[in-house]
């Protein structure tokens, strides 16, 4: 049995409504998760089947129409926007597919954006020492434009590390990328998982990188279908 102070993160009967043009559409239905400090976890399923709907009700992007939601210990159920976004930039990191890098920051701002919103007076050398972390300690002055694809992948990686998350969340994080880049990049995300000892959640379409995580949740039209670890 799992100790309850392990669990990092935790849901208890998830569901998701929302009104279409033929009536309500159910898009989550009664989900159910608790995953460890450390772990990862894939959350794999075909296109609709709502992976990326439960990764943002669990990460408090998303309010769900019924259920609960625990990070580290801490509901997510009564606290509003403001309240939950000051819970995710103390526990959590992101990374997308689209890398949403700030086009007007240089590689070094843009690692260093979180930090600044927690008031950190470090954050220019923490910035500079991730960005070594993933191989781009020559680049920081580079803006977006200027790097590739797996470059400002990259980037969004050391910006979702920097601030040593609890947890990090990962929403096809391959899949702008060519395969070598995707691979690399791959790499690179269970690299830093394994040295910040972060847990991971991981939503991919690509079952070579879901199988790199510990745990999968397979899910079909909103409902978990498979478990394994």
């Amino acid at each position: 049995m799992i100790k309850e102070s392990a669990i990092v993160l935790s849901a208890e009967k998830l569901s998701k409504a929302v009104n279409g043009p033929d009536g309500v559409l159910t898009i989550l239905d009664d989900v159910s998760l608790s995953v460890e400090h450390g772990a990862s976890l894939a959350i794999i399923g075909a296109s609709g089947s709502g992976k990326t709907t439960l990764l943002g009700l669990l990460a408090g992007l998303d309010r769900p129409s019924s259920g609960t939601v625990s990070l580290a210990g801490e509901s997510l159920d009564t606290l509003d926007e403001e309240a939950r976004a000051r819970v995710r930039r103390r526990m959590v990191g992101f990374v997308f597919q689209s890398f949403h890098l700030l086009p007007a920051l240089n590689a070094e701002e843009n690692v260093m954006l979180p930090l600044e919103l927690e008031g950190r007076d470090d954050a220019r050398e923490r910035a500079a020492s991730a960005l070594a972390d993933v191989g781009l300690g020559k680049r920081l002055h580079h803006y977006p434009h200027q790097l590739s694809g797996g470059e400002q992948q990259r980037v969004a990686l050391a910006r979702a590390f920097v601030h040593r998350p609890k947890l990090l969340f990962a929403d096809e994080p391959t899949g702008n990328l060519d395969q070598r880049t995707g691979a690399a990049v791959s790499d690179l995300l269970f690299s830093l998982n394994r040295k910040h000892q972060t847990t991971l959640v991981l939503v991919s379409h690509d079952p070579v990188l879901a199988s790199r995580c510990a745990r999968s949740l397979r899910l079909r039209d909103g409902r978990v279908v498979e478990d394994h670890s």
